[in-house]
C-alpha cells in the first residue's frame, strides 16, 4: 500500500493505493501558493492517512517541472514557480522523516497507464500532457526515461517546426514564443484566439464553439491540429512510441484524436503512421495513480 500525492498549480491530490491497484483513498484540497504551506499542507496529509491506515506508508510525490540530477533543485515549472529552485525533495525527506520518491507529472501520468491503464499492453508509451501548459513523459518497459538532464519527454519546450512557424508567421527573437508549448497549451490557444478574433474565452469556451460550428472557432482550431501533428510527428520520428496517451485539461477537449494521428503521417518520415492514439484509463487521476507506484520495486 502507498501514497500518491500530487502537486498542481490549483490543487493538492492524494491517493493511496493497494499493490494491486485499487483505491482506497482519494481526497483533494487547494494548493496554497507558497513553498513552506506546500510542504506542511503534504505533511498533514501524510499523518492523516498513516493515522487512518494505522501504519507507515511509502510515499511519493509527482509535480511541475523536474529535480535538477546537477543541483537537486527543482527547475522547469514556470506554472508552479513557487516550486523553483526549491530543494523539493530533500525537503520533504526531512519534514516526513523517511523516503519520499519525487517525479514530473508527466512522466508519473505515463506511468500510471503503462502499468495498469489504455497502455499497459504496450511497450513505448509516451504521455502528452495538454494543459495549461504542453509537456509529457516518457516509459519503456514499465520504467520511467528521465535521461542524466531529467528532461527527457519534454516535447514542448522544443521549437515550433519549421513549417508551423512559417504558417503562423512567426517573427520573434524570444525562444520561449516560438515553443511548441506557446502554439497548442491551453493558456496560449485563449490568448491566441482572443487576439485574433477580439474576444474573452477560455480554451474549452473555444471548443464550444468548434463543435457547434463557429467558423472562427473552426479555423482556429483546424490550425491547431496542424501544429499538434507537425509537433507530435518529431516525437515519432525521433523515438517512434508505440501509444501515445493524452492527457490534460485540452486533451479532454479533443474529440478528433483519429484526425490528428492521420495528419501526422503527412510529416513522419516515410510519410506512413501505424501508432496508436489512446484518451487514458485514469483520465486526470493518473498522475496521482503514478505518483503511488514510485516507490514499488516492481511495477509487475
Amino acid at each position: 500500500m502507498q501514497i500518491g500525492i500530487d502537486v498542481g498549480a490549483t490543487k493538492i491530490e492524494s491517493v493511496v493505493l493497494e499493490d494491486n491497484g485499487k483505491e482506497q483513498h482519494r481526497s483533494r484540497t487547494d494548493c496554497p501558493k507558497d513553498y513552506n504551506l506546500i510542504l506542511s499542507t503534504i505533511k498533514e496529509i501524510n499523518i492523516k492517512l498513516e493515522n487512518t491506515f494505522k501504519k507507515k506508508l511509502p510515499i511519493g510525490v509527482c509535480h511541475p517541472g523536474i529535480h535538477s540530477p546537477q543541483t537537486g533543485l527543482v527547475k522547469n515549472a514556470p506554472n508552479c514557480f513557487w516550486l523553483e529552485k526549491k530543494p523539493f525533495q530533500q525537503d520533504l525527506r526531512k519534514l516526513l522523516n523517511k523516503e519520499v520518491f519525487c517525479e514530473n507529472d508527466g512522466n508519473c501520468f505515463a506511468l500510471s497507464e503503462a502499468i495498469d491503464g489504455a497502455a499497459k499492453h504496450y511497450k513505448v508509451v509516451y504521455g502528452i500532457i495538454l494543459g495549461s501548459g504542453a509537456g509529457g513523459g516518457l516509459v519503456v518497459d514499465r520504467k520511467i526515461v528521465s535521461g542524466p538532464n531529467g528532461v527527457a519527454g519534454e516535447w514542448g519546450h522544443n521549437q515550433l517546426p519549421y513549417l508551423a512557424s512559417k504558417k503562423e508567421q512567426l517573427d520573434t527573437k524570444l525562444y520561449r514564443e516560438a515553443e511548441v508549448e506557446s502554439f497548442i497549451s491551453g493558456l496560449s490557444l485563449a490568448k491566441k484566439f482572443n487576439k485574433q478574433y477580439e474576444k474573452n474565452l477560455k480554451t474549452n469556451e473555444i471548443f464550444d464553439l468548434y463543435r457547434k460550428h463557429d467558423l472562427q472557432a473552426i479555423k482556429f482550431i483546424d490550425n491547431f491540429k496542424i501544429n499538434l501533428a507537425m509537433s507530435l510527428s518529431t516525437i515519432i520520428n525521433i523515438l517512434d512510441p508505440d501509444v501515445f496517451i493524452f492527457g490534460g485539461g485540452v486533451s479532454n477537449e479533443i474529440d478528433f484524436l483519429n484526425e490528428i494521428q492521420t495528419l501526422v503521417s503527412k510529416y513522419v518520415s516515410g510519410k506512413e503512421y501505424e501508432g496508436v492514439f489512446l484518451k487514458p484509463k485514469y483520465g486526470d487521476a493518473s498522475g496521482v495513480r503514478g505518483a503511488a507506484r514510485l516507490g514499488r520495486e516492481s511495477n509487475f
